[in-house]
């Protein structure tokens, strides 16, 4: 267990002044007589602790490094930019509000807010359900006439660049606690694309 400053400054009072000064294996063996239960200190810690009250006059903790803790009402601004504009993305919320990307995610993940992508669903016009049901019966007869039918058709991996600017998946978000059900009906029977074949 690490020493607070009442430890620290207790081993100062063992170390002692001017001529009636215990060495510090004395020290060590002193404090831990009078706490058997803690773990006992080393001689370099009673180093430590001397060394510092003798350059900075007291032994309490230096101020710690790092970013200054976020306060409440930047959390509130950030929870505000997400119920005024779901759509917003971390980096908008942390230029808006001047403070870290990664601030602004700890935010959301404290209030349990989730980026749920938006699903795509096919626009359906009202005559595909029949040619749906058309092409299965043509390709069940054209499989009952011919065994190999199926085997014959050629599948590759292909990437489709879409000419429209549909919307990509992984740049959409909505910031939620809970799961919108987020759909968004795309164009894809007849859209302007250009394939690769891999």
């Amino acid at each position: 267990m690490p020493l607070n400053e009442r430890d620290r400054i207790e081993i100062l009072m063992m170390i002692g002044v001017g001529d009636r000064m215990r060495t510090q294996q004395e020290v060590c063996r002193l404090f831990h007589e009078m706490h058997p239960d803690r773990e006992p200190v080393s001689q370099s810690t009673v180093s430590r602790i001397e060394r510092k009250y003798r350059e900075l006059g007291h032994v309490r903790d230096a101020p710690r490094q790092g970013r200054p803790k976020i306060n409440e009402n930047v959390q509130q601004d950030v929870i505000l930019s997400a119920l005024e504009n779901p759509h917003c993305t971390v980096r908008q919320v942390s230029r808006d509000l001047n403070i870290g990307k990664s601030s602004v995610s700890n935010i959301f993940k404290k209030v349990k807010y989730h980026p749920y992508r938006v699903r795509l669903i096919h626009e359906l016009a009202e005559d595909d359900f029949d040619r749906r049901t058309e092409f299965c019966e043509y390709m069940m007869d054209h499989n009952n006439q011919n065994n190999g039918f199926i085997a014959n058709i050629l599948f590759s991996d292909e990437a489709t660049f879409f000419l429209n600017g549909h919307v990509n998946r992984q740049n959409t978000r909505y910031w939620s606690q809970e799961n919108p059900h987020w759909m968004q009906e795309y164009h894809t029977q007849h859209p302007q694309k250009f394939l690769r074949l891999v």
